[in-house]
């Protein structure tokens, strides 16, 4: 059969808006009597695809019927034998497609390539079709909402509607709370509409959009700063802006979260940490080595320090390189988190270690060489001579305690993005070291109100 220009432009019109609603090509193809080869031209140049029909999951009407009768979700997929994810992939209406995840506002991840797209990016006023559409039992149906609107015509209580449809008398109060009209009357038609227009929202994620907030977020990334400083700081930055705000969840999620997306793997790759994923939390490990010459023990360290009231009071320890054989010295000021490194191109004995760190206490003024903290190392069997060169007492930590060095623990944290673990620390010049605790005295800090250190010891200074 031929069709003139027009008749097929006609046709490939009603196919494609039959094809958008049914989702197959070849189901489409045979209703309209169209060519199926042609079916899929008109498909592939329009961007549409043929969606498999699933088969459902054997437990999701046994899962369904529990829910119905207020089961828990947790309770409901333990009952059923699924996992708690696909129980509240269920709930939300969300479908699996391959490797791909199609979520009820028609955005579709691709967990393969990481890639998101909308099937629709705009919500057009609800057909009769749509307003039909079953939804999960747990909502009302367009038949239900108008078993409500009669009997709230003639008076019927909350309770009595409420058991004539075997629903809640809340959410009866809910439904004709939120869709009454201004005049006091409810429509079943008119309530349905708005719910069907209100259950798609596509959203894009706030770091998807271009602008000034991206900008901000990419360039605190390349320098280095954790999401919360960036995060806070802009509020410091931008404070009557409200544009200008974003929280470190969404820039996490923007970083680890395929599906939300906005910022470059190149951007990620500048997380402190490294990874491209969140890990769980796990206990640090216990340091056993113990000091056992004579010393004095943090329990007679001056109450003041405690506090970080009195400025000048340092936590110290060494980062090891590869084999133990290369160290780096750190320094952390406990009022004002300001970071001091110290060279060991060599050995790390107790007299090296105690040369470098008479260098670095000696560059300090009078007022800023209160105490410093040490663990039980060996490093530190010069501490006697090292008090007597500076006039600075060190204090030791109690065996295997590192929280009472919490703030040079959490800096050598920090430093192994410069220096990583099993690397050659002997390769770094003082230079180098100078430009890392710069750019740590540089970072604003969550516990000095988002100053930075270099700030708050200006003030000292």
């Amino acid at each position: 059969m031929s069709f003139s220009k027009q008749e097929l432009a006609r046709l490939r019109e009603r196919f494609l808006e039959r094809m958008a609603q049914s989702g197959n090509v070849t189901e489409t193809a045979r209703e309209l009597g169209i060519n199926r080869n042609t079916a899929f031209g008109w498909a592939r140049k329009a961007g549409l695809r043929s969606r498999r029909q699933q088969r459902p999951h054997p437990a999701h009407k046994d899962y369904e019927r529990l829910r119905r009768r207020a089961v828990p979700r947790r309770e409901a997929a333990r009952r059923v034998g699924i996992n708690e994810r696909t129980a509240k992939d269920w709930d939300r209406g969300v479908r699996k497609s391959g490797n791909s995840r199609i979520y009820p506002d028609g955005r579709r991840v691709n967990y393969s390539t990481g890639q998101t797209t909308m099937e629709s990016m705009t919500t057009p006023a609800p057909t009769m079709t749509a307003l039909e559409r079953p939804v999960h039992p747990r909502f009302l149906t367009l038949r239900e909402r108008e078993r409500i609107a009669d009997p709230d015509r003639a008076g019927w209580s909350l309770r009595a509607i409420g058991r004539d449809l075997g629903h809640p008398a809340s959410t009866i109060k809910r439904e004709l709370d939120h869709h009454r009209s201004p005049d006091g009357s409810y429509g079943a038609y008119a309530a349905q509409r708005r719910a069907v227009a209100g259950r798609a929202r596509p959203k894009p994620a706030k770091l998807a959009c271009p602008g000034p907030l991206r900008d901000y977020v990419a360039q605190g990334l390349e320098e280095q700063w954790s999401p919360e400083q960036i995060s806070q700081r802009l509020v410091q930055e931008h404070p009557d802006d409200q544009d200008m705000r974003v929280s470190h969840e969404t820039i996490y999620q923007a970083l680890y979260v395929q599906a939300r997306g906005g910022l470059k793997r190149e951007v990620a790759a500048a997380l402190r940490t490294g990874r491209i994923r969140r890990k769980p939390h796990r206990s640090p490990e216990r340091r056993q080595s113990r000091f056992v010459d004579e010393m004095v023990v943090i329990s007679e360290r001056p109450a003041e320090a405690e506090d970080r009231a009195v400025p000048g009071r340092w936590e110290g320890d060494l980062i090891l390189g590869a084999g133990n054989k290369s160290a780096i010295i750190t320094l952390v000021e406990r009022s004002t988190r300001y970071v001091l490194l110290g060279h060991l191109p060599g050995e790390h004995t107790a007299e090296a270690v105690g040369g470098v760190l008479s260098a670095l206490i000696g560059e300090l003024p009078e007022h800023l060489r209160g105490s410093l903290t040490w663990d039980q190392g060996s490093e530190m069997a010069g501490h006697r001579t090292f008090s007597v060169a500076t006039g600075v007492p060190v204090f030791f930590c109690d065996p295997a305690s590192p929280w009472q060095r919490g703030s040079n623990e959490n800096t050598n944290g920090l430093l192994r993005q410069y220096f990583p673990k099993g690397t050659d620390l002997s390769v770094h010049s003082p230079l180098d070291l100078e430009h890392v605790a710069q750019k740590l005295n540089g970072r604003p800090r969550k516990t000095l109100g988002w100053e930075t250190p270099a700030e708050r010891l200006l003030t000292l200074v």
